[in-house]
Order: C-alpha cells, then sequence, then structure tokens
C-alpha cells in the first residue's frame, strides 16, 4: 500500500490503522506549500487536490476516516469494527459526529488563521469556529464519563479517529473543559503502535 501525506495531517489517521494492523506501507510524501497536490499526477489521484490518499493495487481512497473503515474491514482479524450491528451504528455515529461536529470548525479556524490567504481570512469566524467546537466537546466529553471507549467495551475505528481529531483539538487550546477527553487522547497515544502526536510532528 502507499500512503500519499505525512503527519501532522489527517494521513496520521490511516497510518495509526496501517501501524496498528501491522500493513506493510510506503509514505509518499505531498510537498503542499510548493503545490504538489495540484500536479497533474496527484489529481489524478485525488480531483479534489487533498491529502492524504490511500492507494491499494487498483483501490484509490481519499478521505482519512473513510480509509480507517476500509482498512478496519479489509483486516477483520484486527477486531476493530464492532460485531453487533447497535455497536456499528453507534460507532459510525461517532465517527460521522467527529467528523461534522469536531473537526469541521477546527478546520474552519485554520483555514482563516493560516490557509487561505490573508485577503480572504474572516477573523470573526476563529472565536464562532471556537464556540461551536467547545459545545460538541461537551457532548463528547459527558459520553465518555465513566467510558474506556466510544463504543462498546473495545477499541474501535471511533476510538483512533476521535485520538487524532481530539488531539487536534488540545493541540489548539480548546481541551482544558475536557478532561475526560484529554485522559483518553492519553491512553490512546500511550498504545504501542500510536503514530507521533500533532505536536511532535515538526
Amino acid at each position: 500500500m502507499k500512503l500519499y501525506g505525512t503527519p501532522p495531517t489527517r494521513a496520521l489517521r490511516a497510518m495509526w490503522l496501517l501501524n496498528e494492523i501491522g500493513v506493510d506501507y510506503e509514505i509518499v510524501p505531498v510537498d503542499i506549500p510548493n503545490g504538489e497536490h495540484r500536479s497533474a499526477k496527484f489529481l489524478a489521484l485525488n480531483p479534489a487536490g487533498k491529502a492524504p490518499v490511500l492507494v491499494d493495487g487498483d483501490i484509490v481512497l481519499t478521505e482519512s476516516a473513510a480509509m480507517q473503515l476500509y482498512l478496519a474491514e479489509k483486516f477483520p482479524e484486527a477486531g476493530f469494527i464492532p460485531e453487533s450491528l447497535a455497536d456499528r451504528g453507534q460507532m459510525h455515529r461517532w465517527l460521522y459526529f467527529l467528523m461534522t461536529e469536531i473537526e469541521a470548525p477546527l478546520w474552519r479556524m485554520a483555514l482563516h488563521e493560516f490557509i487561505y490567504e490573508p485577503a480572504h481570512r474572516i477573523p470573526a469566524e476563529i472565536p464562532n469556529a471556537q464556540r461551536d467546537c467547545r459545545a460538541m466537546l461537551a457532548v463528547l466529553e459527558a459520553h465518555m464519563t465513566g467510558r474506556t471507549y466510544l463504543v462498546g467495551d473495545a477499541v474501535s475505528v471511533a476510538d483512533f479517529n476521535a485520538a487524532f481529531t481530539l488531539d487536534w483539538a488540545d493541540e489548539v487550546g480548546l481541551m482544558d473543559d475536557a478532561p475526560t477527553l484529554k485522559a483518553f487522547v492519553e491512553r490512546m497515544y500511550a498504545r504501542p503502535k500510536a503514530p507521533v502526536r500533532i505536536k511532535d510532528a515538526g
């Protein structure tokens, strides 16, 4: 397999699953500051011009959460997909919650802080996004109180996704009121095959 993208980006989500499952893979750096993501070669893999991209033979996958689910389903022996339909439904619930309710405002912050050209940044969007993210972190904080994992009694794709997403929220200073989530992130990154944390990716 080939994984296009490097830490500290969302490529970490796919890297974590690859590491946990024990799959041989090659990391292919994408030089985004110099526009490599807009090259014809890269756009042939992902017309959206974004990393990461996972290539497994003839299969090309974009969207980091989709990569996590694909890997967990391709290697069911890893046990990262819950067995019961009810737990699988909850896993998907929290995956989509993480991507739409927590990552989305984090991405809005990044866009208006340093990704957009200065003329296109809207400073007022940053506190709005912070407020929205904190509100949804409070929902997840309440859910995780008294729990070890997001779903059931075993680690699942939702936990790996959450650990990266919450590490991102912590990196930008939004986790002060979420001690349960902070402890969860520490536990997940203490796993032997966890990838580097965002703050250490350099």
